[in-house]
C-alpha cells in the first residue's frame, strides 16, 4: 500500500521546537544575531537527527528579554551575566524582570542624567562652534579626566543640571 500524502502541519498544534528561521521569523530577529546569541551562552539549541539547530519555543521568551534589555540600554554581558543565574538556564519570569531592572536602575540613572547633561550642554558648546576652553564642559584641562581611562570622557562636574 501506498504511503498516503502527509497532511499540513496543524497551526493550533505548534511543535514543541522551532528551526533557526522560524525563531528569527517569530522574535524579529536576525540568524546571523540568534546564532551570536548561542555562541555567548544566551540560547541554547539541540541538533535534529539532521543537524540541525532545534530551539525549545521558551526560547522566544529569552530573546524577548534578551532585547528589552538591550533596547533600555542593558550592555549584552550583563544581560548574559543575568541570565546565567537563573537556575538551570530557565526562561526569565516577570518577577525575574522586576528584579533585574531594579538592579540595572541605578546604572540606567547615571547614564541618563550624564545624557542629559551633555545634551544640555551641547548646543552652548559644540553648537556654537567657539570650543571656548574656558567654558566649554567638554574641555579636559592638564588632562585631569586621565584617571576616567582612555578616550574622551565627560566632565559633569563642570555642567550644571537644568
Amino acid at each position: 500500500m501506498a504511503n498516503a500524502p502527509s497532511s499540513p502541519p496543524d497551526p493550533t498544534d505548534p511543535s514543541p521546537e522551532l528551526g533557526v528561521g522560524e525563531l528569527a521569523a517569530r522574535s524579529g530577529v536576525a540568524v546571523s544575531a540568534l546564532h551570536f546569541y548561542e555562541s555567548r551562552g544566551l540560547i541554547h539549541a539541540g541538533r535534529s537527527a539532521g543537524n540541525q539547530r532545534r530551539y525549545p519555543r521558551s526560547v522566544l521568551r529569552r530573546v524577548a528579554f534578551i532585547k528589552v534589555a538591550q533596547r533600555v540600554g542593558i550592555p549584552l554581558g550583563a544581560i548574559a551575566d543575568a541570565l546565567q543565574a537563573l537556575p538551570a538556564g530557565r526562561t526569565p519570569t516577570g518577577a525575574d524582570w522586576r528584579r533585574l531592572s531594579s538592579q540595572w536602575r541605578d546604572e540606567l540613572d547615571a547614564r541618563i542624567l550624564t545624557l542629559t547633561q551633555m545634551r544640555n550642554q551641547l548646543d552652548g558648546c559644540i553648537g556654537c562652534g567657539c570650543l571656548s576652553l574656558k567654558v566649554c564642559p567638554l574641555r579636559n584641562p592638564q588632562d585631569t579626566l586621565s584617571r576616567l581611562g582612555p578616550g574622551p570622557h565627560f566632565d559633569a562636574a563642570q555642567c550644571e543640571a537644568p
